[in-house]
């Protein structure tokens, strides 16, 4: 005998207001993302606005500035929209971030954790100025805000947090002790946030990106470029090679639109997760 099967469950929802949920699954919502005035964290946030998410942007843009792209922000994508420069080197910065989005919105529902640095050098000749930086503003920043805004996710009983870690958080390279221990160790947070919250209906993960072709970036190549005589195109596919089996960089359109879909519903049960985005590189 076959199983009967249960009826479909018949949903209310008028023809405009499902087209609406899956065109902006997450409007309403009230998203930071550290770090979004270039590079992947702009990618995330208009990702995030196109879902339909009232955003806070944050920098190191003068206010002005900021507030200009925040003002594009809101009119390309009809959400609400403000900057704030919190500097997330230091800690009580990353608080002040969290209660201007309060402030501006109400209950924070997702945070992005995605401001970072770089500094390269061998281990001996590394800055201890430059090591602080590097583990304040990669993980330390990321601990203050999730410890911020915790409290409220628990007490509502929903929240997303999202760690943008680095390739370099599973793998090493040289010359970049602090960058990798920093990256290394936000994966290992993500880890203890998702155990912690496992049952509050907050989900913490990672996602850990390969060569993305930012601005950046771009500037590196050129410089291999110059240095080497070789032109722009050859200079990225030597960039490429040397670590990653697929010769494509990764786009920051694609690690926005998985942030997307790591903070709605069909990911609920997805949490304290690593997401590689990395053209293979891991895989070696």
């Amino acid at each position: 005998m076959h199983a009967t099967m249960p009826p479909l469950e018949v949903h209310s929802l008028t023809a405009e207001a499902a087209t609406q949920q899956v065109l902006r699954p997450l409007a309403g919502r009230t998203a930071i993302v550290t770090g979004s005035t270039r590079g992947i964290g702009e990618g995330i946030a208009r990702a995030l606005a196109e879902a339909g998410c009232n955003l806070v942007l944050n920098g190191r843009r003068s206010g002005e500035e900021g507030d200009r792209l925040a003002d594009a922000f809101a009119t390309a994508w009809n959400v609400e929209a403000r900057y704030h420069a919190a500097d997330l080197r230091k800690s009580s910065h990353a608080e002040r971030l969290i209660a201007f989005a309060q402030e501006q919105f109400g209950p924070v529902n997702i945070l992005v954790n995605n401001a970072g640095i770089q500094h390269a050098a061998p281990i001996e000749s590394f800055a201890d100025a430059s090591w602080d930086e590097v583990l304040s503003l990669n993980l330390s920043a990321a601990f203050h805000a999730t410890k911020a805004v915790l409290p409220g996710m628990r007490s509502r009983g929903w929240g997303r947090i999202i760690n943008i870690a680095s390739v370099h958080g599973l793998v090493a390279s040289a010359n970049k002790c602090a960058y990798v221990a920093a990256k290394h160790g936000l994966l290992g947070l993500t880890k203890v946030v998702a155990l912690e919250t496992a049952n509050d209906g907050i989900t913490c993960n990672a996602i850990c990106p390969g060569w993305v072709l930012t601005e950046l970036v771009q500037r590196q190549v050129e410089a291999r470029a110059a240095a080497s005589g070789m032109t722009s195109a050859e200079a990225r596919m030597e960039l490429l090679r040397a670590k990653q089996p697929m010769h494509e960089f990764s786009s920051t359109e694609s690690i926005g639109a998985l942030t997307v879909f790591l903070c709605g519903s069909h990911a609920r049960t997805i949490t304290g997760a690593a997401y590689s985005m990395d053209g293979g590189w891991i895989a070696v």
